[in-house]
C-alpha cells in the first residue's frame, strides 16, 4: 500500500507531524501530488474542518496557492476559512490571477486589508489591483494611511513598469554615516524593514543613491568604518522603465537589487531579484504562447474565452491559405495531368513551414535577448540565408532520390529538389526578416511573425512547385 493510502487511512490520532505531511504532499519535483488534494477533497466532503486545517496549514504558502489551483471553486471556498489569516496574504499573491480575482470576492474588505498590512507594497498593489473599483475604495479604505498611501503610490504607475514592479520599502543610509549606526538602525526600526533585501542604499543629503553596501559585506566590516569608504556603485532603474527592460538589466549585469529613481534621481523603492524571475518567467511564457498565436489558457479558463481567443488568429490564417493555395487554382491543368504533384506539394510546404518556425524562434529570441542590432544583424541575416540554402540543398537530395526509389523519375526527382530547395531558403527570408519589420514597425515580433513566415513558406510551396513542374515536366 502507498503511504499515501496510509495516511488516509490513519487514525487522526496516529496522523503525521506538519513535516511528515509536507513530504507526502509533494513528489519529489516539488508538484502536489493527486492523493494529497484527494486528501482535501475527502476532508472537506466530510465536513472535517479539524482535518482540512491540518492538511492546508502543513504546506507553504505557494503550495497552497497550487493546491487552491487544483481544486473547484467550491471547494476553495470551504478551505479558504481554514487558511491561518498570517499566511493568507501570501498566498493571495502566489495564487495565479483568474482565481485570485475569484478568491478575492469571498473575503470581507476588512479581513482583507488587514492581510495586506503584511506584504510589502509591491505584492500588495498586484491583489488591489484585482478588485474592482468598489471593493479596492472598500479595502483601502480599512488600512493604515501609510500602507494605502503606499499602495496607491504603486497602482499609479503603469502595470508593466519599474514603478509598479518595485517595493516602496528599501533600507537607506547616508554617506557619512558608519557600519555601527546602520546596524543600530536596522535593529531598532526592524519593523520598517523590507522582508527582503540584499544592500543598503548610500544617499547624499537630496536622496539620490551614491552607492550601495551589500549586507554581507556590511556585517563583515568594522563597526567603526565608514560606509561611504567601501560602498560599491549601482544601477539606477529609472521609475518608468518596462519591467522587460528591468530583467535585461539583471540579466546583463547579474544584479541582486537595484535602486529606483524617479524623474529626479532620487530614491523611491528598490527591485529585488525574486521579483525579476517572475517577469523572466511571465515574459517567456507570453512570448512562448505569442508565438502560437494564442493566450494562456490556465487552469481556470474557460471554453469561451479559449475560443475568443484563438478564433481570430485562426480566421487570419484561413485567409492567408486561401491566398497561398490560389497558387494551385492557377496551376489546376498542370496537376490534373500529373497527380504525383499533389503528394508532393504537402510535403515541401511543411518543410518550409518547420524551417521557417526555426529560423523565427532564433530570430525572436535573439531580438527579446538584445543580441541583434545594426553592428551584426547583416551578418547575422547572411548566416541565417546561407543556412537555409545548405539545408534546402541536404533536404532536396534526400528527397530526390526518395522520388527517385518510388517514382523511377528524375525529372520529376529535379522538380521536387529544387522546389524544396526554394522554399527552405524563402522560409529563412522570412524567419529572419519578419520579426525585424515587425519591430521596426513597434510591433511585438512573436505575435504575428508565425502567421506571416507561415503564408510565405506556403505559397512559396505551391509556387515552387509548380511553377518549376511547369518548366520541365510540361
Amino acid at each position: 500500500m502507498s503511504r499515501e493510502a496510509d495516511l488516509a487511512d490513519a487514525h487522526p490520532a496516529e496522523a503525521p507531524a506538519d513535516e511528515d505531511l509536507e513530504d507526502l504532499a509533494l513528489d519529489e519535483d516539488y508538484a502536489l501530488n493527486a492523493a494529497f488534494v484527494d486528501m482535501v477533497i475527502d476532508a472537506a466532503d466530510l465536513g472535517d474542518g479539524a482535518r482540512v486545517r491540518e492538511l492546508v496549514s502543513a504546506l507553504r504558502p505557494a503550495d497552497v496557492a497550487d493546491l487552491m489551483g487544483f481544486l473547484t471553486a467550491n471547494y476553495r471556498r470551504e478551505i479558504l476559512p481554514h487558511i491561518p489569516p498570517d499566511e493568507l496574504a501570501e498566498i493571495l499573491s502566489e495564487l495565479d490571477t483568474n482565481i485570485r480575482e475569484e478568491v478575492l470576492e469571498d473575503l470581507a474588505p476588512a479581513t482583507l486589508a488587514k492581510a495586506l498590512e503584511t506584504l510589502d507594497s509591491d505584492d500588495a498593489a498586484d491583489v488591489v489591483d484585482d478588485l474592482d473599483e468598489d471593493r479596492r475604495k472598500s479595502v483601502l479604505a480599512a488600512m493604515p494611511a501609510i500602507e494605502r498611501s503606499a499602495i496607491e503610490a504603486s497602482l499609479a504607475h503603469d502595470e508593466t513598469s519599474a514603478g509598479r514592479l518595485m517595493q516602496r520599502e528599501v533600507v537607506y543610509a547616508p554617506q557619512f554615516w558608519t557600519v555601527g549606526q546602520v546596524v543600530e538602525h536596522m535593529s531598532r526600526d526592524d519593523d520598517d524593514l523590507p522582508e527582503l533585501f540584499f544592500d543598503v542604499y548610500v544617499v547624499d543629503p537630496t536622496m539620490r543613491p551614491v552607492g550601495a553596501v551589500p549586507v554581507s559585506r556590511l556585517l563583515r566590516a568594522s563597526r567603526d568604518a565608514a560606509l561611504a569608504d567601501f560602498m560599491e556603485a549601482v544601477t539606477e532603474i529609472p521609475v518608468d522603465m518596462d519591467q522587460e527592460e528591468v530583467a535585461y538589466i539583471f540579466d546583463k549585469y547579474h544584479l541582486i537589487s537595484a535602486p529606483v529613481v524617479d524623474a529626479g534621481g532620487r530614491l523611491v523603492g528598490q527591485i529585488t531579484v525574486d521579483d525579476v524571475v517572475g517577469v523572466i518567467q511571465e515574459e517567456s511564457q507570453e512570448d512562448m504562447l505569442a508565438l502560437a498565436n494564442v493566450s494562456g489558457a490556465g487552469r481556470d479558463a474557460t471554453t469561451a474565452g479559449i475560443v475568443r481567443s484563438r478564433l481570430p488568429w485562426l480566421v487570419l490564417n484561413l485567409a492567408t491559405e486561401t491566398v497561398a493555395v490560389s497558387a494551385i487554382a492557377i496551376y489546376q491543368d498542370e496537376i490534373a495531368r500529373i497527380v504525383t504533384l499533389a503528394v508532393l506539394m504537402p510535403i515541401i510546404s511543411s518543410l518550409g513551414g518547420n524551417a521557417g518556425t526555426q529560423t523565427l524562434a532564433v530570430a525572436v529570441r535573439a531580438l527579446a535577448a538584445r543580441e541583434m542590432n545594426a553592428s551584426n544583424i547583416r551578418r547575422i541575416i547572411g548566416r541565417e540565408l546561407a543556412a537555409g540554402l545548405l539545408n534546402g540543398l541536404g533536404l532536396a537530395i534526400v528527397m530526390g532520390l526518395a522520388v527517385m526509389a518510388f517514382y523511377h523519375d528524375y525529372k520529376l526527382a529535379l522538380t521536387a529538389g529544387l522546389a524544396l530547395i526554394a522554399d527552405i531558403f524563402v522560409a529563412a527570408v522570412g524567419g529572419i526578416v519578419a520579426p525585424l519589420i515587425l519591430e521596426r514597425m513597434g510591433r511585438d515580433p512573436a505575435v504575428s511573425s508565425s502567421i506571416i513566415v507561415t503564408f510565405l513558406t506556403d505559397l512559396a510551396g505551391f509556387f515552387s512547385v509548380l511553377t518549376i513542374a511547369a518548366l520541365i515536366l510540361l
